[in-house]
């Protein structure tokens, strides 16, 4: 009869130590939240990112980037030169843009804020072929 006395004893005296135990190093205190309330704040002024696909007069390109939202766009047929331009409104952002074209010569330039971030122009033979990559903007 004594053993089953003993061991709720020791899950009474178990259960008491785990608990001011957890009160100790504050685990059941709730993590407080500052208030949610916004006054408004400054107006962003979002940058704007600007892909140019260019080349000699009267080239055809198709030309693949990555558009304002960040997915993937595809563009056919293009006579060059050929251009877009959109709203950054993200902390960091990355562009990248290729295009392949049916004359020897073409390019690509991203801009951010009217600034030239990367450009790059190839000559081939045949048809060439060009890809800008920008890491953060």
């Amino acid at each position: 009869m004594w053993i089953p006395f003993v061991i709720i004893v020791v899950i009474a005296a178990g259960g008491f130590a785990v608990s001011k135990l957890r009160g100790i190093f504050g685990s059941d205190e709730s993590t407080p939240y500052s208030d949610t309330r916004t006054d408004g704040g400054k107006p962003i002024d979002p940058k704007y990112m600007r892909y140019e696909i260019f080349g000699p007069p009267g080239t055809v390109a198709t030309i693949s980037y990555f558009g304002a939202d960040g997915n993937p766009e595809k563009v056919d047929g293009v006579t060059l030169p050929w251009s877009v331009e959109f709203p950054i409104t993200t902390a960091a952002s990355v562009g990248s843009i290729a295009a392949q074209g049916d004359t020897d010569s073409i390019g690509c330039r991203i801009l951010v804020g009217g600034e030239v971030k990367t450009e790059k122009v190839v000559h081939h033979e045949v048809s060439s072929f060009t890809s800008c990559l920008l890491k953060a903007a």
